[in-house]
């Protein structure tokens, strides 16, 4: 069994502490028997620990648990809150031994204190990116994308993004299948690209009927398989062509095109974990057009070749 270890603190937010037990140990639901993962939860000292609301946690376990871990998720961390020696080391002597280390939200600050980060990139909360980046100038701060996978070294913003992130980590370790599986069971999406945005500054609409941008996005999502111009997409919204990039991009952060490539490339990732269609069929239902034109824009989006992700996440 995979063992995760959830470091705590004395005044850590109990949803934060939650998520990697929720997604990894599935801890209060009906598939917690099942669950591939031994998650167990520690502290510098055993014992009482103080949460934000009016009650009190009790923690069995100290760092020991770190020792022992195949996986370390710092769920949060106070960033006012010094990371003791004892922490800073079971950090560093996991990871020298090939254990991964996350963290969450704000958990960032906890590994960034370890110099795991220094001269790699680090995701935290939008909130506090900036602070992150001074205390710690020799990492390089992200607060634009979900989370940032290095391999070694996992971080996240926080809250819904913390599940998404620790959902990732359950596709890669086990399949598409088992992942999806796990977001059924939370009521998750079953997949949320790490590079999506933290953050628009935009209100949205009081209900779905006063959002014509909202429409079009609907429609386009079920004409991806089509050509889809700019000017017959604003019809949808009945809106100028000017009016509906310029209105597109105050309501989603990103222009037309390049929301439209980036839901053309996630439904051409659902075919390549969900069918075996060859690489031609899952360009044209997905609207990329060709198989040389499925490998480019997968490759810049993800990173990843059409075929390698196939191999590495197809449903067994």
């Amino acid at each position: 069994m995979h063992r995760v270890a959830v470091l705590a603190f004395d005044g850590i937010s109990p949803f934060h502490l939650s998520v990697p037990g929720l997604v990894f140990g599935r801890i209060g639901t009906s598939a917690q028997a099942g669950a591939p993962y031994v998650v167990e939860t520690c502290a510098e000292q055993p014992g009482i620990l103080r949460t934000p609301g009016d009650f009190d946690l009790s923690v069995r376990h100290g760092p020991e648990v770190i020792d022992r871990a195949d996986t370390v998720v710092v769920p949060s961390w106070d960033p006012d809150l010094e990371v003791p020696r004892t922490i800073r080391r079971s950090l560093l002597a996991a990871h020298g031994r090939g254990a991964r280390i996350v963290g969450l939200c704000l958990g960032s600050w906890a590994i960034a204190a370890t110099g795991l980060a220094d001269g790699r990139e680090l995701t935290t909360h939008w909130s506090a990116a900036s602070a992150l980046a001074r205390t710690f100038p020799a990492v390089r701060v992200r607060a634009d994308v979900l989370w940032t996978d290095l391999g070694d070294v996992v971080t996240s913003a926080g809250v819904a993004a913390a599940l998404d992130c620790c959902l990732h980590l359950v596709r890669a370790d086990h399949g598409s299948r088992v992942a999806a599986d796990l977001a059924r069971t939370l009521v998750l999406a079953p997949h949320r690209g790490g590079s999506q945005a933290q953050y628009i500054p935009t209100s949205v609409p009081d209900t779905v009927d006063d959002d014509p941008i909202e429409h079009a996005m609907v429609w386009a999502r079920t004409h991806l398989g089509d050509p889809i111009d700019l000017d017959g997409w604003a019809r949808t919204a009945a809106m100028s062509r000017r009016t509906f990039t310029r209105r597109f991009r105050e309501r989603t952060g990103s222009s037309p095109q390049q929301w439209l490539l980036h839901q053309r490339v996630d439904h051409a990732r659902l075919l390549l974990e969900s069918t075996g269609n060859t690489m031609d069929r899952i360009a044209a239902e997905s609207g990329l057009g060709t198989a040389v034109n499925l490998r480019h824009h997968f490759h810049r989006t993800l990173g990843i070749s059409p075929a390698a992700h196939r191999a590495t996440f197809r449903f067994s």
